[in-house]
């Protein structure tokens, strides 16, 4: 390249981990390059946003503090631009590229099937064809994986993949896939099967949740079975995963389209790409990376064992690596072309494994050892000493976690049929934690073990003859030789320090978010239009619609009547306990049948008497003070239960509102039916949404505090939604949404 020429790069895949740090390099290291990002739009942000978001990202802080950040923001604008749209629905391209770096690729090793192949090949597919339909001739580097061979043993060389798959029908049934799985869904028996379950899960939330989550399973059930069909397809035919698999697609794309029609290729294929080793600084990564949460969920403590072979060779390359090899090709040319063989392809493997193998054991030791001398912190505020793995043979670990999630789904089952109770909490909350954890087990053994028991080794002759062929003079942290990497040091000074810190920041951030979620209630914001909305029973009260009719029974049934009533309360526990499973409102109206024939008169006079004050000696001292907060806040305070109006008259006076149900009356004696439907679960959301609309108050800004899983209709619909001593169900469901768990029986 002359220096006054200016090389045209068309770059894909800019946003991403690699894409970005070949952005800096060719910025920050060559004068005449200038850089076309396809980018897509992000909601309301647009591509040239994007583009100028890159620049802030810390991929360019040591370029920005070198030449200074003025210097280096004019730099980016003027040697940046952007072709705006998705890369897979890409049609046309208008402006003449010297140069094509195609690094845009799905991030995840299980998509579903339609997803990896429209990203990896369909992807690949528009770019080509929009090439072709353009008449230019640009080299084109296409950045695959070192895996894309499959499943093998031995040596791989740097060429071509020999395989006979057709490309073409695969992306066809890999697209064609969703509707049928969506065809699957709708089958009368699949839509059964979603409707029992979310109604065993959800049906005391109301007949909109059930519904709600019905479909959610439903969609969740065809994003499964793609995933399950591409993992299932790419073994099918040799590949580890669908993303090797659709990334060899790829290669084929490029090779049929490209270089088969007498054009520049040249092939990049990665290892397993970590942090920098150089450039742009030690240690310098963008989130983690394939081997990174396997690490850190080591060092937490949360892999007491692995499913690899020792003396496997973990095949890691540092990023700055690759982009000095895609560099090279870049600003060098297609080698061909120094003896005229244009259209032969030119294939790289960035890798270390032929050079300076890294045996599994050997990482592992590294980072034992690291771990052991730099302890991470535990949840309980303790350094987390590491486990020391066996690498035990014939699958011992495999069979070891079916075991355990055997258990823990059992353990599951039983919990779910369990009181709500101090100690069935703590269990829920070890239970959860403990199938969270085997679920994370469970990821890194199905994606990892094909990458930790493999027995491949990568050859990169060609790509280090052409780290050969740069320029005598060529500075260190433009070279890519992987035997300039001193594996002991990259782990334990560079790359572990590095993921370590990200670690902590994340969690800085999400303590941060925790302690704002469960901050006092005593720095509540006044305000006139905030309402705060408190169930009764079990919230307010530490009792039930049960022990309330009890304790009315007592008071207003003859004696000679009681045990008959009580027998007969007995004997329909079953009836009462499905109504509860099934739908909150239904179990109300059962239950409240049981006030048919007494006295309305004779209820008041006892609920104005002891019956009161015994209510008040089970009301909450949580409670207490939270109304207490709320109205000295200014807020508007308002009981809402599916109780009777005519036994909440003695905590009325606490609440600037009481919403309550009330019972038919025929001669003041209770017919056991209520006047209008129950306000729980839906109904209360309905009429809070209402409430709050007649009455100029914004529920984004109001609370809600409740204690069964039928609350969380409405909890959801305030910003400030808290639960309060809850059952089990609703004790998970606040521990997904982080929604504050508190405990009113105490001051």
């Amino acid at each position: 390249m002359s220096e006054n020429t200016t090389k045209r790069v068309l770059l894909t895949g800019a946003t991403g981990f690699l894409g970005q740090a070949v952005m800096e390099r060719l910025l920050s290291s060559e004068d005449n390059v200038h850089i076309t990002a396809v980018i897509r739009p992000k909601g309301e942000i647009t591509a040239q946003t994007r583009l100028e978001q890159i620049f802030r990202k810390p991929v360019f802080k040591t370029w920005r503090e070198r030449v200074g950040d003025d210097e280096a923001k004019r730099i980016f604008a003027e040697r940046t631009d952007v072709l705006e749209g998705d890369l897979a629905a890409l049609k046309s391209i208008d402006q003449p590229f010297d140069v094509v770096v195609h690094s845009a690729s799905t991030v995840s090793f299980d998509p579903p099937i339609d997803e990896a192949f429209n990203t990896n090949v369909g992807g690949a597919l528009s770019l080509y064809e929009a090439l072709l339909a353009s008449g230019q001739d640009p080299h084109v580097v296409h950045v695959s994986t070192c895996y894309v061979g499959g499943i093998a043993k031995g040596l791989r060389p740097e060429a071509s993949i020999d395989h006979n798959v057709d490309w073409r029908r695969e992306f066809e049934y890999a697209v064609a896939a969703r509707e049928e799985a969506e065809l699957a869904s709708r089958t009368p028996e699949q839509l059964h099967a979603f409707i029992e379950s979310a109604t065993r899960a959800s049906g005391k939330r109301g007949p909109k949740s059930v519904a709600e989550n019905a479909e959610a399973a439903r969609t969740g059930w065809i994003t499964q079975r793609l995933v399950d069909l591409g993992r299932t397809r790419a073994q099918s035919l040799g590949w580890t995963d669908i993303y090797t698999f659709t990334k060899a697609m790829g290669e084929r794309v490029a090779e049929d389209l490209w270089q088969g029609n007498g054009h520049r290729l040249s092939v990049v294929r990665p290892a397993i790409i970590e942090s920098a080793l150089r450039h742009p600084q030690p240690g310098w990564i963008d989130g983690y990376k394939v081997a990174d949460p396997l690490i850190m969920a080591y060092a937490k403590g949360a892999l007491p064992e692995f499913p690899g072979l020792p003396d496997s060779v973990l095949d890691v390359i540092p990023v700055d690596f690759v982009v000095n090899a895609i560099t090279a090709l870049v600003t060098h040319g297609h080698p061909g072309e120094a003896d005229g063989d244009r259209g032969k392809v030119g294939y790289y493997q960035i890798c270390s494994g032929a050079s300076n193998p890294l045996p599994f054991h050997e990482m592992y030791g590294s980072v034992r050892e690291y771990f052991l001398e730099n302890p991470v912190e535990g949840p309980d505020g303790k350094p987390v000493v590491v486990p020391e793995w066996k690498f035990p043979a014939n699958n011992a670990v495999v069979r070891s976690l079916a075991g355990k999630e055997k258990l823990a789904e059992w353990g599951g089952r039983l919990n779910a049929l369990l009181p709500s109770t101090r100690r069935t909490l703590e269990w829920t909350n070890s239970l959860h934690k403990m199938q969270s954890g085997l679920g994370s087990l469970r990821t890194y053994v199905d994606l990892y073990q094909n990458y930790t028991r493999t027995e491949m080794v990568f050859d990169d002759a060609n790509t280090r003859a052409l780290n050969d062929s740069l320029p005598e003079g060529t500075p260190e942290d433009r070279t890519f030789d992987p035997r300039d990497i001193d594996w002991n040091t990259y782990w334990q000074q560079i790359h572990l320090p590095a993921l370590t810190e990200m670690t902590r920041a994340y969690s800085r951030a999400s303590s941060a978010r925790a302690r704002r979620a469960q901050r006092p209630r005593k720095d509540l914001k006044p305000g006139t239009d905030v309402v705060a909305v408190f169930d009764l029973e079990g919230t307010v009260l530490d009792s039930t619609v049960v022990s309330q009719y009890f304790a009315v029974q007592r008071r207003v049934l003859p004696a000679s009547k009681r045990p008959a009533d009580v027998l007969d309360a007995v004997r329909t526990t079953p009836t009462y306990l499905k109504a509860e499973r099934r739908d909150r409102g239904e179990f109300v109206r059962a239950f409240m049948r049981r006030y048919e024939g007494m006295e309305a008169e004779k209820i008041r006079e006892a609920v104005a008497g002891k019956l009161g004050e015994e209510m008040l000696r089970v009301l909450k001292p949580g409670a207490l003070a939270r109304i207490e907060e709320h109205r000295a806040a200014g807020h508007r305070t308002v009981l809402v239960t599916g109780s009777l109006d005519l036994l909440v008259s003695p905590v009325a006076d606490l609440f600037d509102e009481v919403v309550a149900g009330s019972m038919v009356e025929r001669d003041g004696v209770l017919t056991g039916y209520l006047s209008t439907p129950p306000l729980v679960d839906e109904a209360r959301a309905q009429w809070l949404k209402k409430y709050a609309e007649d009455n100029g108050y914004d529920l984004s800004r109001s609370f809600g505090y409740g204690d069964s899983v039928a609350d969380a209709s409405w909890l959801g619909l305030v910003g400030h939604p808290y639960v309060v001593n809850p059952d089990i169900a609703l004790y998970r469901l606040a521990k997904r949404n982080h929604w504050p768990i508190e405990d009113w029986k105490k001051i």
